[in-house]
């Protein structure tokens, strides 16, 4: 519908719609400098805010970068803690100790909740609604009590599997046990992603429940399943609570789980509160290649996601 424009004094009321039109544009032209301020009151917050989260973020890296690259050497990598002060001490023991726990509780957790989780995305009912319940309680529980608890089990005499001595396998157990709540809501979410129309066009073609989870469910899956997993495994490298009541550390290359073992984590723990600036020195330098593995791991479980998700589509 055109409007016509009723000159002045002609004696014609004007269009209605002409009239609406002509007050749509009065108002927008009068409320323009207040929308222009708002929207950039509005982007100003919006960057102030995401500066104040960043900034302990850049704080942390930058003092750890600035503390720690003054002690990074290859002898720092590849040789074994000295005495107490005597400088010239490595990590090597804390290195090769971190690696065969993680990796160790890494065997533990992943399976048992990838298992989970199928079962979660299979099966409704009271016993998948508390199996969840339990995973989103377990993931805030703290992690020294994560400790205590490995520790009332597998050290302390009395124990249900008491071993009798602090060792390595207990603080794999330990990390399992924190790991585990991660790797099931991550794995479930992964796997509810999945659209249900393949699995009912595999079932309808009279394929088995459980090829049809393992050929359709779980590959369509498995962006997610490497995210959540790498991302367990950065929670768990750094965690040191756990660690102090099981694995409690070595001063010796000491490569067998059932003995004490040391870690990352509790090198940091123990040469950082010492007085003697070698050790703490040392303990920068353990928290700087720390921080750089987990930033490694949580790159790499972008990257591989991205890339799976192309592959799929």
């Amino acid at each position: 519908m055109t409007s016509v424009t009723v000159p002045a004094g002609s004696g014609l009321s004007p269009s209605p719609i002409g009239a609406r039109r002509a007050l749509v544009r009065d108002r927008a032209r009068r409320s323009l400098a207040r929308r222009r301020l708002a929207s950039r009151a509005a982007v100003a917050t919006c960057a102030l805010a995401v500066g104040v989260s960043l900034a302990p973020l850049v704080s942390l890296v930058a003092y750890t970068v600035a503390r720690g690259v003054r002690v990074l050497s290859v002898s720092f990598f590849t040789h074994v803690p000295t005495p107490p002060g005597i400088p010239g001490g490595g990590i090597s023991d804390a290195i090769l100790g971190s690696v065969i726990i993680v990796a160790l509780a890494v065997a533990m957790a992943v399976p048992v909740g990838i298992v989970t989780a199928l079962f979660l995305v299979e099966r409704n009912g009271r016993i998948a609604g508390a199996l969840r319940f339990g995973a989103d309680v377990l993931t805030g529980v703290p992690s020294i009590a994560i400790g205590i608890f490995a520790f009332s089990v597998l050290i302390a005499p009395g124990g249900w599997l008491s071993l009798g001595r602090y060792s390595g396998l207990a603080g794999s157990v330990a990390l399992a046990v924190l790991m585990l709540p991660i790797v099931v809501r991550a794995s479930e979410a992964a796997m509810r992603a999945v659209p249900a129309e393949l699995r009912e066009a595999g079932l309808a073609l009279g394929v088995r429940r459980s090829r049809v989870m393992r050929s359709v469910v779980l590959r369509g899956a498995l962006p997610g399943l490497v995210t959540g997993n790498l991302l367990a495994v950065a929670r768990a490298v750094g965690e040191t609570a756990p660690l102090l009541f099981t694995a409690i550390g070595s001063q010796l290359l000491a490569l067998n789980p059932l003995q004490p073992m040391a870690a990352m984590p509790l090198v940091i723990f123990s040469d950082g509160t010492q007085a003697m600036p070698a050790a703490q020195q040392i303990a920068w330098g353990t928290a700087l290649v720390l921080l750089v593995l987990v930033l490694v791991l949580s790159i790499t479980a972008r990257v591989a996601a991205a890339r799976l998700n192309r592959r799929a589509r």
